[in-house]
């Protein structure tokens, strides 16, 4: 059985409906929760892969500069050293753009659901996506990194590094719930949460939906199945 890590930020984002798909692959997930007490980053690439998660209102390059950053970036580092799978959700997706050889930009922290045009992620991705992202600052990308998602206005929401690994700016599993205890577990919040949050709401069944061809993409790209 295969076992995936994964990178925990907040109380209130975790992988969401994404749990389902990979108990359903009998595919193992452990969390680890630096935020907590006695929680801790790996030092060592011993899994079979990597997804690092959102941060709600921590940065990369502004605000309130996520604590375990140092840790993670040398871990996803390794990952990739090792050409070992690593998925970026929301500021996760800003970590693997930095870890990777790209940087990051400051961007004020948002919320929203966003239309996502997917490209060259295989035939079993869905072509859209509703994608609900929850972050702030964004990734710049390095030579090599492709873009593989965006907004109809043009607006990055994904890419892709190597064969094998994934950003996306949004967390293609959020629940409104999650977003609901995101922002309640934070003072600092985005600007109209309630028009974000009911948004969400009525992208639930979609975001349902699209997450199914995109876990079949997902599988074959990382080869956890």
């Amino acid at each position: 059985m295969k076992t995936i890590w994964v990178i925990q930020h907040t109380q209130a984002e975790y992988l969401g409906l994404i749990e389902d798909h990979l108990e359903g692959r009998n595919l193992r997930f452990r969390y680890f929760r630096p935020f907590a007490a006695g929680g801790m980053v790996p030092e060592a690439a011993e899994a079979d892969g990597l997804i690092l998660l959102g941060a709600g209102p921590y940065g990369v390059v502004s605000g309130h500069i996520l604590p375990s950053l140092g840790p993670e970036l040398r871990l996803t580092r390794a990952f990739l050293a090792a050409q070992k799978p690593v998925l970026g959700f929301g500021l996760g997706a800003v970590i693997l753009a930095v870890a990777g050889g790209g940087g990051a930009a400051d961007a004020p922290l948002r919320f929203a659901v966003e239309r996502a045009e997917i490209t060259g992620l295989g035939p079993a991705a869905p072509q859209q996506m509703p994608l609900a992202w929850y972050l702030r600052d964004r990734p710049v990308l390095a030579p090599g990194m492709v873009p593989v998602a965006t907004a109809a206005g043009g607006e990055l929401l994904g890419f892709s590094l190597g064969p094998t690994s994934l950003g996306l700016l949004g967390h293609p599993g959020m629940k409104r719930g999650m977003a609901e205890d995101l922002i309640m577990e934070f003072a600092e919040t985005p600007p109209d949460t309630v028009a974000a949050l009911e948004a969400l709401g009525l992208a639930q069944r979609a975001i349902a939906e699209s997450l199914g061809p995109l876990m079949v993409s997902l599988m074959q790209r990382t080869g956890w199945m």
